[in-house]
């Protein structure tokens, strides 16, 4: 294969293959020689895996747009009535042009090799941009959070009654948080009498945990959940506990700021959190060329090998992060007990749909931008190699497996396509088969119609499924664009068609046999500073049989962690076996407006909390690069922010605007106007570009224009080719 460099355009040519010197130059000098694989062998086996699998690419993304102009073409033939069309007509029809298909026998999945975290551990999950190496490693280090922390300062804990956080420790405060903290551990690792108030001491005799209540002593009503302890058995600084296969560990310190005033000297109560996060390369993260993929492949790599670091300054003082070493304890018998001081990490790849320019190919016809979901499959595994063979100290995988979180797929074949190219990539790299795994995303209606064969297609490395509303209500508005106009997005979520689709994803997974297997997910709670509001709701996903549900924050992983004591989620799976499966029917309904009669300031409050919502996230992505952040909402309300809400807002006005609901005149003005208010928003960010002073040389602004305006003519709905053509512009303006 040849290998030459184009100085003008800064590329290494390889074959087919023209790579950004940048890219090329770390995985060749930096990658390659430390993962022990041959240069020229790589290089040839990515340039005919490419070869191979880009025609496919593209014939799976043409007869996507062939499904939608024919759905497009059906509602202007049957339109629909007081919101209403011909269900039974319909679904037909979807069968018929092969977008709806039958489904096969009964199956179970047959993966192997998984870690417990996935499998059999069910808890919060994270996700984070990769490109951001503080938050990357934040999210891996989140497998361990402290309790009191986490209720000292959030709104758990409320400020009456003179608790509130003030600028130094309020022992008022403090107090609320121990009682919060002990009667979390009453409800859950039960005492045979009494209550932890009113433990004074804590040891280990002839391998039993004996509690100490004054002048007399108790023992747990459980004795199985007592697993470990740190130390001196007779005095011991910590005590590790477990229920539903989560680890509680009780810390003491009689020295200890707020140990020296604990009855029982506790210090903090340490929760495992973040069992698994997700370092994102796709909705969370902007990254529209080679300089910004690097970023997020030197990441990966470092957290595959164990020794990525972060240095920053915060209050005034230097701090490096780096990956937490594993957790030691001492079993109840003597032995030795070591626990994961990380989270699991799963790597979401970009989908099917995008190009980027890191890479050009020429397949014949001149050179063309490699489909980034290519270049992350084949370049990502690369790096994980050494975690795979299981040459890390710091190791992610146990079980020699990598997972890849794959999003935005529309049906069995194109899962059959993933699958097809991950074991491409396993024989290039020399793996087992299957050693790369795959979680398949939820998030496009016409993968939740066909969920079981979406499933089946890829049943030896499946680990993953879960359900997102945002995205998957975007492609709801957008596959039915034609149908009518759709209800306020508030009132979406009372729609038939969402409960439905909620249920369906896990009686599906339950059905084709994911439990203790693999994970079946639920979404991201977006409100990171509504922790209260949280702990109050989010014990609806583990009780609607899900094994793990996003989180925004570290926090909000400790938080949400408690619900995964309070559900047995497997007892929960096993006893949703024999219901009956969410309708199918109820699915396919579409959300339309029985009318459109609502009043003017009811246009324009939908029409400003979506531009609102837009430009907020837009002006970040555009101008900044930033993918995810928390964006003050229309109220000031943070809300965490990444491509999936921006999708839905602009499908939602494109629909409104397509049906005459609302006028261009009323959206341009209202995109004006709350791009006036997102200015103000920022006005404290020195990076921060104001869009009001000059809309026509303002790229984010035009951006968020486009994504409404052109909304109709985006592929799915999606936002990702208008948002990398701004940022690219902007880059080039410099």
């Amino acid at each position: 294969m040849t290998n030459s460099v184009d100085n003008n355009q800064n590329r290494v040519q390889q074959g087919i293959l023209a790579i950004d010197s940048q890219l090329y130059n770390f995985i060749e000098n930096d990658v390659l020689p430390r993962v022990g694989v041959e240069s020229e062998t790589y290089w040839k086996n990515f340039a005919d895996i490419v070869e191979k699998f880009t025609p496919r690419n593209k014939q799976l993304l043409a007869k996507r747009d062939e499904l939608q102009a024919k759905i497009d073409q059906w509602h202007l033939d049957n339109p629909a009535k007081d919101g209403k069309i011909d269900y039974p007509k319909y679904k037909q029809f979807l069968t018929d042009i092969g977008y709806l298909l039958p489904e096969g026998d009964d199956f179970e999945v047959s993966t192997e090799n998984v870690d417990a975290e996935i499998a059999s551990i069910p808890g919060p999950q994270l996700v984070v941009p990769v490109r951001n190496a503080r938050y990357a490693l934040n999210a891996a280090n989140a497998r361990w959070g402290s309790f009191y922390d986490a209720l000292y300062g959030t709104d758990v804990i409320d400020t009456t009654d003179g608790k509130d956080k003030g600028s130094s420790y309020n022992p008022k405060r403090g107090a609320a948080v121990v009682a919060y903290a002990k009667n979390f551990l009453d409800e859950n690792f039960a005492l045979a009498q009494g209550s932890y108030t009113d433990v004074t001491g804590f040891s280990v005799e002839d391998g039993a945990l004996k509690i100490a209540q004054g002048d007399s002593s108790t023992a747990l009503k459980d004795s199985a959940q007592f697993v470990g302890y740190v130390g001196d058995a007779a005095n011991p600084s910590g005590i590790l506990l477990k229920n539903n296969n989560l680890h509680v560990e009780i810390q003491i310190d009689a020295s200890h700021p707020v140990g020296k005033d604990d009855p029982a000297h506790i210090k903090d109560v340490l929760l495992e959190s973040a069992i698994t996060a997700i370092q994102d390369n796709e909705d969370s993260v902007a990254a529209v060329d080679a300089e910004e993929k690097l970023e997020a492949y030197y990441n990966w790599f470092g957290l595959m090998n164990g020794d990525l670091t972060e240095t920053f300054t915060k209050g005034g003082k230097e701090l490096t992060r780096k990956l937490n070493p594993d957790r030691e304890y001492t079993t109840p018998e003597g032995g030795k007990l070591v626990l994961p001081g990380r989270a699991l990490l799963l790597t979401r790849n970009v989908g099917h749909l995008m190009q980027n320019p890191a890479i050009l190919v020429d397949l014949g016809n001149g050179p063309e931008e490699i489909f980034e979901g290519l270049m992350d499959g084949l370049i990502t595994p690369l790096l994980t190699l050494n975690d795979i063979k299981g040459n890390n100290e710091l190791s992610n995988s146990r079980k020699g497996s990598m997972y890849i979180v794959k999003p935005k797929m529309h049906g069995p074949e194109e899962v059959k396509f993933a699958d097809d190219f991950f074991a491409a990539v396993e024989d290039a790299l020399g793996l087992e088969r299957n050693t790369l795994k795959i979680g398949i995303m939820d998030e496009e209606r016409r993968t939740t119609v066909n969920l079981k064969e979406c499933i089946r297609q890829a049943k030896e490395r499946v680990i993953f499924i879960n359900t997102g509303f945002l995205d998957r209500t975007g492609d709801e508005i957008h596959t039915s664009m034609n149908a009518g106009a759709f209800v306020r997005k508030g009132d979406m979520k009372s729609q038939a068609w969402l409960p439905a689709y909620e249920q369906w994803n896990v009686d599906i997974g339950i059905e084709t046999g994911l439990i203790g297997r693999a994970q079946i997910g639920k979404g991201m709670w977006a409100k990171p500073d509504e922790m209260k509001e949280m702990v109050e709701t989010k014990s609806n996903h583990p009780k609607a049989g899900a094994t793990t549900a996003w989180v925004p924050s570290p926090t909000g992983a400790t938080l949400h962690s408690i619900h995964y004591h309070q559900n047995n989620v497997q007892q929960i799976q096993e006893g949703f076996k024999n219901r009956e499966r969410a309708s199918l029917d109820d699915i396919l309904t579409i959300p339309l407006a029985k009318d459109t009669n609502w009043t003017e300031e009811e246009k324009r409050q939908e029409l400003d909390n979506n531009a609102q919502g837009i430009l907020g996230y837009v002006v970040r992505w555009v101008d900044q690069g930033v993918g995810c952040s928390k964006v003050p909402d229309i109220n000031n309300v943070g809300l965490m922010e990444d491509r999936a809400t921006l999708r839905i807002s602009s499908q939602h006005i494109a629909n409104w605007l397509h049906h005459g609901v609302v006028t261009e005149e009323q959206v341009m003005e209202s995109l004006k106007r709350m791009a006036k208010v997102v200015d103000e928003q920022n006005q404290g960010d020195p990076l921060y570009r104001p869009m009001a002073d000059n809309y026509d040389n303002s790229i984010a602004f035009q951006a968020a224009c486009d994504l409404v305006f052109k909304g109709r003519e985006q592929p799915s709905g999606y936002t990702e080719p208008l948002l990398h053509a701004a940022r690219l512009a902007l880059k080039a303006r410099g």
